[in-house]
């Protein structure tokens, strides 16, 4: 894929770089990748956080970075229910495009999914795509 991109892109070589390291180094507690033909488009499944609800779920989702990545946040979305976030609505956390101002470009895609994993178990409070689903339910 590399071969074909313009890699004089900054969000190019930092998207490039972050998908080294993710292969380099994996995370026991989520793997993402882009789609073929598509930098910007991700795929990840995550685990769902050990001690909660969600512990031994497996839960796939989006990642839809910018064009200007890392400077401006990118979008989140699950792709299957989980009882935390609705399904295919983009999610609002401080690390989504919901709070830009927030987004420090310094983080990366597996800081943010570490992110949205530690958010499972929290209270939605009434956030966009968020849920507020009993225990019982999201088991």
């Amino acid at each position: 894929m590399s071969s074909q991109l313009n890699t004089n892109n900054p969000a190019i070589r930092r998207i490039l770089s972050e998908l080294k390291k993710l292969q380099a180094d994996p995370s026991d507690d989520f793997e993402a990748h882009p789609v073929e033909e598509n930098l910007f488009d991700w795929h990840f499944v995550l685990r769902g956080p050990s001690d909660t609800p969600f512990a031994g779920g497996l839960y796939h989702g989006r990642i839809i970075l910018p064009s200007q990545y890392p400077h401006k946040p990118p979008e989140f979305m699950f792709l299957c229910p989980q009882g935390r976030f609705e399904v295919g609505k983009k999610i609002c956390l401080s690390i989504s495009q919901h709070h830009p101002e927030l987004w420090q470009p310094g983080w990366d895609i597996r800081t943010a999914l570490t992110a949205i994993q530690s958010f499972m178990p929290t209270p939605g409070n009434g956030a966009i795509a968020a849920l507020d689903y009993s225990d019982e339910e999201r088991r």
